[in-house]
């Protein structure tokens, strides 16, 4: 498993992501993965299965030391108020006295300022509630904005990232700092594993086009990718990445084919003006 080194973190660059999985799904493939060789973990708040990974990380047998967690402060947390407690309660859920990274989940402009946000975000990881903390579905011009505001570093901004998507502006600032972009919906809804470019770059790897898109991600440099599947079958599939590479012809016919109408996530109320794709 290689690692992503930014802004003094290391970032294991293939994490197993629990977005959309019940807590009894958590239960059964969470296991698995880490039988696997899976020792990052991402999960959140508004997911609602932090108490199910927190039981299948104290079972596992491994050291909490071996296991890269991160987990996502919900905008209804964002108040002072709830700020922290909402923290402590994940960590209690989580079975764990801190997270390796804690993000802000999505930008709320409409009652909490982000001087706010990211000086609340900063007071939890000063109390060694967090080891590092980011932001998630940040615009190029908002991770400028909180990179000024904050005093420890912002070391990722997790993002909505496919080929179907360029973030060229959000990797371009992330690396100018030397932070990194975490990549979710690499599988783009269902659509790259029956793209049929991908899968004719894949069939000279002997690999699937859903390698192909993750191998894309971790090939770019401060790129770290979440993989997500509720079969078991799939989970050697997906952690099968570090055994070849593309070459930079297939990286850019990959990045060739984003498109303007690429963005998938993008929830009223929530999402910020994005960079122009």
């Amino acid at each position: 498993m290689d690692d992503v080194l930014t802004r003094g973190a290391r970032i294991p660059a293939l994490g197993f992501g629990t977005f959309r999985m019940p807590g009894a799904e958590v239960l059964e493939i969470l296991p698995q993965a880490l039988k696997t060789g899976f020792r990052h973990v991402d999960t959140a708040q508004i997911y609602q299965n932090e108490a199910e990974v927190g039981e299948v990380l104290a079972a596992s047998g491994l050291a909490r030391g071996e296991i890269f967690l991160t987990t996502k402060v919900w905008i209804d947390n964002f108040p002072k108020g709830r700020f922290r407690l909402s923290v402590e309660e994940s960590l209690k859920k989580l079975k764990t006295d801190h997270v390796d990274l804690l993000l802000l989940h999505w930008p709320r402009f409409s009652d909490v300022p982000l001087a706010d946000q990211i000086g609340f975000l900063n007071e939890v990881r000063a109390a060694g509630l967090a080891k590092d903390v980011g932001v998630s579905n940040y615009s190029s011009e908002l991770m400028r904005k909180a990179d000024a505001l904050s005093a420890a570093p912002l070391v990722t901004n997790q993002i909505e990232y496919h080929p179907y998507l360029s973030q060229k502006a959000v990797l371009d600032q992330a690396r100018a700092g030397g932070g990194s972009i975490t990549a979710y919906y690499v599988m783009a809804d269902g659509a790259v594993p029956q793209d049929p470019e991908l899968r004719e770059i894949g069939a000279k790897y002997g690999k699937t086009a859903a390698q192909i898109a993750l191998r894309w991600i971790l090939q770019q440099p401060q790129a770290i990718a979440l993989s997500k599947t509720a079969k078991a079958e799939r989970l050697a599939e997906n952690f099968a990445l570090f055994d070849f590479a593309l070459t930079k012809e297939e990286m850019d016919r990959i990045h060739a084919l984003a498109r303007p109408e690429g963005r998938i996530v993008s929830p009223p109320g929530l999402a910020p003006e994005w960079d122009a794709a």
